[in-house]
């Protein structure tokens, strides 16, 4: 009878590729791992550092689990591992990925010394005054008067973007970057919704709210986008 192989290693333009079957038990998926990586690291002991992708179907592995093949696979010394992937994710990962897709809606003053933050998209129906603060991990949208400072993808999304009734804010903040406050005249100059995004040089920029259809199609989840 053929024995079963837990463990295939296929070679790709881009190093190996580990596919570990999802079904045994993980204690003999890690010992068939170390002998496969073994007899392959007899085989190419004077190649350079190999990339190494592993695939683990429908496996959960705890975040220890994964430090021990990642361990065992960098024993082998011209093994790096570049990535561990799985179809599944724990309940926490679960409900950390639906709040992070999730808009929250807020009817309310965001007033000076008040912070406001959300995991995912925030829609608040209200105004942000100077020295209020909004922040959330997706994107910003102010029904009214932002006046304070407001950060989007706070989570490290560069593809956030904030936009606003009345855009007079103190800061803004997409990620990782920061913009001043614009120069303007007076609230009266200020009469259409305008927005704040990323541009291609990594600068934020402020224009007018049409623009997203054309940068952002896939802002939204609904049909036809803005």
């Amino acid at each position: 009878m053929k024995k079963t192989q837990n463990v295939l290693i296929k070679g790709t333009k881009d190093g190996l590729t580990l596919h570990l079957d999802d079904q045994c038990s993980y204690e003999e998926l890690k010992r068939e791992l170390n002998e496969k990586l073994t007899e392959n690291q007899r085989a190419n002991k004077d190649q350079p550092l190999i990339s190494v992708r592993v695939k683990v179907g429908n496996r959960y592995l705890s975040e220890e689990q994964q430090e021990e093949i990642k361990t065992l696979i960098r024993q082998k010394k011209n093994l790096v591992v570049e990535s561990i992937e799985s179809n599944v994710i724990s309940k926490l990962e679960a409900q950390q990925m639906i709040e992070e897709h999730e808009i929250i809606s807020v009817a309310r003053m965001v007033r000076s010394g008040q912070v406001l933050e959300v995991p995912g998209d925030l829609l608040l129906i209200g105004d942000v005054n100077p020295g209020g603060k909004v922040v959330a991990g997706g994107n910003v949208f102010v029904m009214g008067a932002l006046k304070g400072i407001a950060h989007a993808g706070a989570n490290g999304n560069s593809e956030a973007v904030i936009s606003a009734s009345i855009m007079m804010p103190t800061q803004l903040r997409i990620s990782d970057a920061i913009s001043r406050s614009p120069d303007v005249n007076g609230e009266d100059d200020r009469r259409e919704m305008e927005c704040a995004y990323i541009d291609q040089n990594d600068q934020i920029i402020i224009d007018r709210l049409q623009v997203l259809m054309r940068l952002r199609p896939n802002l939204t989840r609904l049909e036809g986008g803005l």
